[in-house]
């Protein structure tokens, strides 16, 4: 037969007591706070799971500044993409103009001056600067001018860097373009050669930039056509060898290996022109060179010839200017429209992370205050019963 003591009932009883007070503690925390889970021994699995929850916001935050910063620079070059576009657009319509026989000199310089203007604004443009005050199309160097005028030249000093921005876990994405790409590396001539007249001609001869009737045909090389006499010419490769002859009549093509040239006018014997394999051209430099052209004289025939055939060469790498501009400017317009569709995706995420994180944290207080209800009064119970058990004990029967 087992004995209690008096001491061992009272600790019973103060023991109950203490678990009830710290259970109604618990559950007014979880009150004052209106989280189910406050401390990991509240629900240790559930502490945890909440944890992988909150980084995955925090990273879907992070995430999110990440594509406002890059959207916002983006939306930057866009914008200057689309003003290059229309300075372009401009000078080729002064161009045609300029190409007029019946422009005069004096009206030619006043649209050399026009093209210089937009020469410094093209330099401007591609000296521009996002919101943060870093250079557009600096690549990696972002606090350097990238362009700087250099004599009758523009000189590129920023690098081919491009920062690549993450976006989502499994996306990064480039926030720019470098200045060499955007400026620097257009298509020279038609995009396949570069057709032009020797400054040292003596006849009125005029050349096309000329198209490639059949790329399998082309064969990269340097090549030259020189009139024998008024009315024959040849063809010559780089090594002096001898392509294609023909008779010459103005306004007809001259064809070979896979392209087309037309050549008008009334060459002289020994006149040349050449074709060459195409590279690449500056906007800068292609401005530059059409403010020399329009400076120049056309007075006598061969001037006039010679300058006929730089004009007809600058609408060309105006164009060419213009694909460029528009083919990075789609390059653009695609990350933007990637970025909106990960922040569609990126919304919804969040929005199921947070119900998922609040159905598992959240307190159900209509649940909790009824348990508050019964603890207080399981407590105020306990402790009714202790003052009564505290006063029983053996001298209670021995009075």
């Amino acid at each position: 037969m087992s004995r209690i003591s008096t001491a061992a009932m009272h600790n019973t009883a103060l023991q109950g007591i203490l678990e009830r007070n710290s259970a109604l503690v618990k559950t007014q925390q979880q009150i004052a706070t209106g989280k189910r889970i406050n401390t990991p021994s509240d629900d240790p699995s559930g502490a945890v799971r909440a944890l992988d929850i909150d980084r995955a916001i925090a990273d879907a935050d992070q995430f999110k500044r990440n594509s406002d910063t890059i959207t916002n620079r983006l939306s930057y070059e866009e914008q200057t993409l689309s003003d290059i576009n229309s300075l372009l657009q401009n000078v080729r319509d002064v161009t045609v103009q300029g190409a007029n026989a019946t422009v005069d000199a004096g009206s030619r310089q006043a649209l050399a001056q026009q093209i210089q203007a937009r020469l410094d604004d093209l330099v401007s443009m591609g000296n521009r600067k996002d919101a943060n005050g870093e250079y557009l199309f600096a690549g990696f160097q972002t606090l350097t001018q990238p362009f700087s005028p250099n004599g009758s030249s523009v000189q590129y000093v920023g690098d081919q860097g491009v920062r690549q921005v993450q976006t989502s876990p499994t996306q990064k994405i480039a926030d720019s373009h470098p200045g060499s790409e955007v400026f620097m590396n257009v298509k020279a001539g038609n995009g396949t050669f570069v057709a032009d007249a020797n400054p040292a001609n003596t006849g009125s001869g005029v050349i096309t930039p000329g198209t490639v009737t059949n790329p399998a045909q082309w064969v990269r090389d340097n090549y030259t056509i020189h009139f024998t006499s008024a009315t024959n010419y040849e063809v010559l490769n780089g090594a002096n060898t001898v392509v294609t002859t023909g008779t010459y009549t103005s306004g007809g093509s001259v064809s070979f290996n896979g392209i087309q040239v037309q050549i008008t006018g009334a060459p002289a014997t020994d006149d040349r022109f050449t074709i060459a394999p195409s590279t690449t051209q500056d906007m800068f430099t292609t401005l530059q060179n059409l403010v020399t052209t329009l400076q120049q004289s056309n007075v006598t025939p061969q001037e006039r010839a010679q300058f006929d055939t730089n004009m007809a060469a600058t609408i060309t790498q105006l164009d060419q200017a213009l694909d460029h501009t528009n083919s990075v400017r789609s390059e653009v317009g695609a990350r933007l429209a990637v970025l909106d569709e990960t922040a569609d995706s990126r919304d919804a995420q969040q929005v199921e992370l947070s119900k998922s994180l609040s159905e598992l944290r959240d307190l159900d207080y209509a649940s909790a205050i009824t348990q508050l209800n019964l603890q207080l009064a399981g407590l105020q119970a306990a402790q009714t019963s202790y003052t009564k058990i505290g006063q029983l004990s053996l001298f209670d029967y021995l009075r």
